[in-house]
């Protein structure tokens, strides 16, 4: 049971650093695309941000019966780089719903110059090859903040982060 829990809890890493998937603190593009008017004026509050996590920690957390059992939690936090300097960092907690199939519920802050925000998602393994993480709210200059982030594994402890942010 210890190398089950061990797999899971590996995979469940890579969909944990994807939960609140990291901010930049200033966009590197915006996502702007529209050609009408008046979907430029809304797509004007539309950017789009990149960023590198670097996981600095990580903890498992059999809180229950003894193996993955529904309650276990990973623990997560992950320096944020744009271009190769660091930003901000953030934290993420999954917690086991379900255990087989594997189903975990993350939540994640990211913490920033200008402020936070926040990011869950139900996650459902084996994960796929990206995860969209919905952002929930924040505050600072992400007090208003909706969107998505999507998020790509880039080894054991590296993800690749792209925020589509809504202000």
């Amino acid at each position: 049971m210890k190398i089950n829990k061990l797999r899971y809890l590996s995979a469940a890493a890579g969909i944990a650093t994807v939960v609140a998937g990291g901010v930049a603190i200033a966009p590197l593009a915006s996502a702007d695309t529209s050609t009408s008017i008046s979907a430029h004026v809304v797509d004007q509050r539309a950017k789009t941000f990149e960023l590198v996590g670097k996981q600095t920690s990580l903890e498992d957390l059999d809180l229950g019966r003894a193996g993955i059992s529904p309650g276990d939690q990973r623990v997560i936090h992950e320096d944020l780089y744009r271009d190769g300097e660091k930003v901000g960092d953030h934290s993420v907690v999954c917690t086991y719903t379900h255990v087989d199939p594997a189903v975990l519920q993350c939540l994640g802050t990211f913490s920033l110059p200008e402020g936070q925000f926040a990011a869950q998602a139900l996650l459902h393994l084996p994960a796929p090859s990206y995860v969209d993480v919905g952002i929930t709210g924040g505050s600072g200059d992400y007090r208003n903040a909706r969107g998505f982030v999507r998020t790509v594994p880039a080894g054991d402890t590296e993800r690749h982060f792209t925020v589509h942010l809504k202000r």
